[in-house]
């Protein structure tokens, strides 16, 4: 059975929207060198619908190692509205998120990656298909845009490690409890 891994960067004050205004300048050796390790232990990429749109948009243009991985993984996109996905390797899964999920996990291979904890990641945490989670945490207070989590939205996770960068991001590692 395959893992779902998500990988999150996370202001101190909980903002995870438009990370390329705020977490880049810290988006250092350490943390290429480990988001490429990620992409190599996984096989495919879960993407809801505005991460696709913008991912899409951004890395067929680009080169080096990490765009080439990227480019070449299978990608499956989760939407009810997007009619195409040109993007090498893309799928669009316009299904039930939980039940098409759990048929991805089921199937023999490596890890699947998710960016962010958008709502793709918070329907699969909600439904305990979340392996593990790693917050990549900015020593930035960003003071608005989107959150972590939505109002209501709650989680037991357990500290699997901790690391802190020389930039001085905190890399936390969590597994969710099962409800």
């Amino acid at each position: 059975m395959r893992k779902i891994i998500e990988s999150t960067l996370v202001s101190l004050d909980g903002v995870i929207g438009d990370p390329h205004l705020w977490a880049m300048e810290r988006f250092d050796d350490d943390a290429q060198r480990e988001a490429l390790e990620g992409l190599q232990a996984s096989d495919a990429m879960l993407l809801g619908r505005q991460t696709y749109q913008i991912f899409a948009g951004v890395w067929p243009a680009r080169t080096g190692a990490y765009a080439e991985r990227l480019n070449t993984m299978r990608k499956y996109v989760f939407s009810s509205t997007l009619q195409k996905a040109d993007w090498n390797n893309s799928t669009i899964i316009k299904g039930d998120v939980a039940a098409e999920a759990t048929k991805l996990k089921e199937q023999e291979g490596k890890g699947l990656i998710i960016y962010g904890h958008g709502l793709l990641g918070q329907t699969l945490l909600e439904h305990d298909l979340l392996d593990e989670i790693h917050f990549s945490v900015h020593p930035v207070l960003v003071g608005r845009g989107k959150l972590l989590f939505r109002e209501g939205a709650m989680a037991n996770l357990e500290l699997v490690s901790a690391k802190t960068r020389r930039n001085g991001v905190v890399v936390l590692s969590y597994k969710p409890m099962k409800t």
